[in-house]
């Protein structure tokens, strides 16, 4: 390896980050980091570079990717930087249109996942979150599911990490969800953080999240926030549906190039 080559050196480990909101940390917000948000993905290659200063990152994750565009837009920009780990979680926002194709969305992400593992790479894949608490999202339970036996059999078949989504019963607390109740709080993107971290087998000092206590509401005020959540969140997001727009129109990736510097 080249020491001065400008994508190599230093960086003899490679982390790059694929995904949608999830991944880019919407909900972990931190006007400081590139696009406002940090996040799981951030915190995690903070640790790895604090454990390892060889580590290099870049997070190419956007708001709103349906599955096709995170393929389209990173897998190639991924490839090109010769990863060494990569962490991808797609298909969240097909799951909650009216209509999808699963099967032939999991034939790609197959795909996709041995482009990524003939590179060389070392692939963490996620399995989805169990709505079925998730008054909005409970309808969605079962396609969530479909999608859950895929990446299992994708991580038997290709020899991948999986971070267990489903099975993380103590993110049925919503104190761990933002309030838009779609993405992670940045409590939630803590422990995820930990999460991938123990997957991984690396050292985390990253401390735990606090969580306040849930506070003490009258019937009349969980009326009234439901009212409010509806017209800040529910109707906002039913529009961009409808109008067929994206909350990731017109942002870029937070880093698109390796690097050990997290604002």
């Amino acid at each position: 390896m080249a020491a001065h080559d400008e994508l190599d050196g230093p960086f003899e480990k490679r982390y790059v980050a694929l995904g949608d909101s999830f991944t880019e940390g919407v909900g972990d917000i931190d006007p400081s980091s590139p696009n406002g948000v940090r996040g799981w993905a951030d915190r995690v290659a903070a640790q790895l570079i604090e454990n390892d200063d060889t580590w290099g990152y870049a997070n190419l994750a956007i708001r709103g990717k349906k599955f096709q565009q995170v393929l389209d837009e990173q897998l190639d920009a991924a490839l090109a930087l010769k990863p060494t780990l990569v962490t991808i979680y797609a298909g969240g926002n097909d799951i909650l249109r009216p209509v999808v194709n699963l099967d032939g969305i999991m034939e790609r992400y197959r795909w996709a996942l041995e482009k990524l593992v003939e590179s060389g790479a070392r692939v963490v894949v996620f399995t989805g979150f169990d709505s079925g608490k998730a008054p909005m999202f409970r309808a969605t339970r079962g396609r969530t599911a479909i999608y859950n036996e895929y990446i299992r059999k994708f991580v038997d078949d290709l020899d991948l990490d999986l971070v267990d989504f489903w099975h993380m019963k103590h993110f049925q607390d919503w104190r761990y969800w933002d309030p838009d109740r779609m993405h992670l709080s940045i409590e939630g993107h803590i422990l995820m953080a930990k999460e991938v971290l123990r997957v991984l087998g690396e050292k985390d000092e990253i401390a735990e999240p606090e969580l306040q206590d849930p506070p003490v509401s009258s019937l009349p005020e969980r009326v009234f926030a439901e009212a409010v959540w509806t017209k800040d969140y529910l109707y906002p997001w039913v529009k961009r549906r409808v109008t067929r727009k994206s909350s990731g129109d017109h942002m870029t990736h937070k880093y698109p190039k390796l690097t050990h510097r997290i604002w």
